[in-house]
């Protein structure tokens, strides 16, 4: 049978989600606790990768067994062989026709920013420190240009070999609360390291060092060399991934 299964892991000591040779990855974790239970190899599938350092909230992958237990079995054999920081929140039985990759009907990504003078230490892992004045207006006009289908070049990680980088950004909200910021981005899909490029160029308007409507000219340029830095993935920043199916 297929099971569906819903994550959560705190990505800080992660070198991301996909196996790599020789590194710790959230999926190689989850498969080992796998073969512990159903005393073969059993491969998942995810709905999409993150970064090292990234965190997920709500990470879907499915996998399939012969291995015949209840949901809340599955989840409390899971849970007991997994590590501290990852979490199976919930699991159940889908239909053989699921697939975590490719039913996702959108991802919403999350980026936290401590706007004060000092680091919190406490949070340091899960936001990055930015401590330049920062006018959030300036971010929210820049951001109406990038809402809506268009080629992201601009916005992605140079050394990817995705060909077509045409996306869909059906949401931007910036929130200010004191002296933090949080980035949402909602659509249907993202490149290598879009998101943190986005907030990245967004801090650099939001700090007066490029206008609003420079993020336009960016967008258009197809040129990852016009966009601004990467922001940071973890210690100081982090992405926060929600992947919904």
């Amino acid at each position: 049978m297929r099971l569906k299964a819903v994550l959560s892991y705190d990505g800080t000591n992660f070198s991301g989600y996909q196996v790599q040779p020789g590194k710790r990855t959230v999926q190689l974790e989850i498969e080992n606790a796998l073969q512990t239970i159903c005393k073969n190899e059993t491969k998942v599938i995810a709905s999409g990768r993150t970064d090292a350092g990234v965190h997920a909230m709500g990470q879907v992958i499915h996998f399939n067994t012969k291995v015949k237990m209840e949901g809340w079995q599955w989840l409390k054999a899971l849970n007991a062989l997994l590590p501290e920081d990852i979490q199976v929140k919930e699991i159940s039985e889908a239909s053989e026709q699921f697939h975590a990759r490719y039913d996702v009907v959108g991802k919403e990504y999350r980026y936290f920013v401590n706007n004060s003078e000092s680091v919190d230490i406490f949070r340091r892992n899960v936001e990055a420190h930015y401590k330049d004045g920062i006018n959030v207006d300036a971010m929210r006009d820049a951001a109406e240009y990038i809402i809506g289908t268009h080629d992201f070049t601009s916005f992605c990680a140079s050394n990817t070999s995705v060909i077509d980088k045409v996306r869909t950004v059906e949401k931007i909200e910036i929130l200010e609360n004191e002296k933090r910021i949080e980035f949402r981005f909602v659509g249907n899909g993202f490149l290598y390291n879009m998101v943190r490029i986005l907030v990245g160029t967004l801090l650099e308007i939001g700090s007066g060092k490029r206008s609003s409507d420079e993020m336009n000219s960016i967008l258009k340029a197809c040129d990852r060399t016009k966009a601004g830095k990467t922001a940071p993935a973890h210690g100081p920043g982090v992405d926060l991934n929600v992947f919904f199916v």
